[in-house]
């Protein structure tokens, strides 16, 4: 753990402020991440005891803080060809092919796009997601494709994930789905929690409940064998966001089978796996301020899906 130990006193006008919000907002060079990290260790402490980061501060309150070192990554590098869309010295954009898990975790005993991004960066990556998640900034499920950011220095790695967390990215995916939407376009605010039943799985839940979620979608293509394209863009990223959102429309990704979906006679092809690829990123750079506009090529499995003859519009 860091030995830099810092005292804090809430300043005159404070009232009932979250713990986590007062740190971040009054120490610029840390995130909110980062203050979460410290109280999960147990570094936030009041009149000599840790606090929860949702503790209320008012004026006069001191905490006593400290940041836990951020270890170094020891998992070996492996070569996977990965396909940069964007990179430059804070940062890389990869189009991360289906069937790759993002980082280590238990019961993963292959290598992951963790280890492929150490190759790829020649080791130079942030070290705040600790020694399983050098660089990564957010994820995707194993079988979804496409864009996903990491990066190479602490501060991009601070402020992109700000930036994930603003919601001010653009964010959009591909969806092959079972079924022809009765509308063009459509907005879906239904909150999600853990199923209680099977803990692998997502599902919405009511109002007041769960957390808050939020998926656009419109549709891209109507096709022959009763399925649609749609494009979908989160405002939220909630675990199995997208395949929950679309299950609770009717309208289950082919192929996900653990939302719901089931064989359809008259496909093209069988899904291969879960056809859902992230397709498009729009950003400013944390660093250089440039706007990025970034598209992920729709894979080879979609392209029996997508073909001119099958559509239907």
């Amino acid at each position: 753990m860091s030995n830099q130990i810092t005292e804090f006193v809430a300043p005159e006008g404070t009232k009932k402020i979250r713990a986590d919000k007062l740190l971040a907002d009054s120490f610029s060079e840390f995130s909110r991440s980062d203050f979460h990290r410290a109280f999960d260790a147990s570094l936030v402490r009041m009149e000599g005891q840790p606090i929860p980061k949702n503790r209320k501060i008012s004026q006069g309150d001191v905490l006593v803080f400290e940041m836990p070192e951020v270890e170094k990554c020891d998992m070996g590098p492996v070569d996977m060809k990965l396909q940069a869309i964007f990179e430059d010295e804070f940062m890389v954009v990869i189009d991360k092919p289906a069937g790759l898990i993002t980082h280590p975790g238990a019961g993963v005993p292959e290598p992951t796009l963790a280890h492929g991004l150490l190759f790829h960066c020649k080791g130079q990556l942030s070290g705040i997601g600790g020694i399983e998640r050098p660089g990564i900034v957010h994820r995707l499920d194993r079988e979804t494709s496409g864009l996903i950011v990491a990066a190479k220095t602490d501060i991009a790695h601070r402020k992109l994930s700000e930036l994930f967390h603003s919601r001010t990215l653009v964010k959009e995916y591909l969806a092959l789905v079972a079924g022809r939407p009765e509308l063009i376009s459509g907005s879906i605010r239904k909150p999600i929690e853990r199923n209680p039943a099977q803990r692998h799985k997502m599902r919405v839940c009511q109002e007041g409940h769960g957390r808050e979620a939020h998926t656009d979608w419109k549709v891209e293509g109507l096709f022959q064998g009763g399925y649609s394209l749609l494009r979908c863009r989160i405002h939220t990223g909630r675990t199995h966001q997208i395949r929950v959102h679309l299950r609770s429309l009717g309208h289950p990704i082919l192929g996900d089978v653990v939302y719901g979906y089931r064989a359809l006679p008259h496909l093209p092809a069988d899904p291969s796996r879960v056809m859902l690829h992230s397709a498009h990123l729009a950003f400013e750079h944390p660093i250089t301020g440039e706007e990025l506009d970034l598209e992920a090529p729709l894979p080879e499995v979609f392209e029996p899906f997508v073909e001119a003859s099958l559509r239907i519009e």
